[in-house]
């Protein structure tokens, strides 16, 4: 292994992780909304949240580069303040964020669903608040689903390659991750070996993260109330 693919397989590591930190919050949020609210436009939101699974990735990543490019509507204050999204490595994690939000907002809604509703109300009867009630009963409860999200959601931006090559390009060093490493390699002579070492490390990863998954799910109904 090259410097260069430690490299990849390096920012693909922290590409992926710092993608899950980003888009994990709002896909507690929106998941919590989504199991246990019913308001005008919801069928507008669950649309949107899954509009990154039915879509190349390549549509996702053009949109984000006309949404954050420098001539952008974001992309042109981000200038202004002096921030750098494409061709950056901040723009493979948002590529990432994005196109495995949809995973975690599912892991995240029926892990909520699985809660019984009447734990917080019986906490907030006793003088809890609505967040109190949430952090202590509900994201509780939920928290091993919410965690094989998370893991889920890892998985799929350690395979981001459509919307990163728009967003941020295949740059060695900066940008590229393993899959960019890989479709690199595919385009040069004698690359064939390089990118079967690549493969190996993203199946080996992949299978890692879905396997913890898998387990977690496990663990989760396992200690499911009957």
């Amino acid at each position: 292994m090259t410097i260069e693919l430690w490299s990849a397989v390096r920012l693909s590591l922290i590409v992926a992780l710092l993608a899950v930190f980003l888009a994990l919050g709002p896909a507690i949020a929106v998941g919590y909304l989504l199991a246990r609210r019913r308001f005008p436009g919801r069928v507008l939101v669950e649309l949107l949240v899954n509009l990154p699974l039915f879509l190349p990735p390549v549509v996702i990543g053009y949109l984000l580069l006309l949404l954050l490019g420098r001539q952008g509507p974001v992309g042109r204050w981000l200038e202004w303040a002096g921030l750098r999204v494409v061709f950056s490595w901040t723009g493979a994690v948002i590529a990432a964020a994005v196109v495995s939000f949809p995973l975690m907002v599912r892991a995240c809604r029926i892990a909520f669903a699985a809660v019984d509703p009447r734990l917080p109300f019986v906490a907030r009867t006793l003088g809890a608040s609505r967040l109190r009630a949430f952090l202590t009963i509900t994201l509780p409860l939920a928290g091993r689903g919410v965690l094989a999200g998370a893991v889920l959601g890892y998985a799929r931006a350690l395979s981001e390659f459509g919307a990163t090559i728009l967003l941020a390009g295949n740059i060695p060093g900066q940008t590229q991750t393993i899959p960019l490493a890989i479709y690199a390699a595919t385009h040069q002579v004698d690359g064939e070996g390089v990118a079967w070492r690549l493969v190996v490390i993203a199946i080996g990863l992949a299978a890692g993260a879905l396997i913890l998954a898998d387990w977690l799910d496990a663990r989760q109904e396992r200690h499911a109330p009957v």
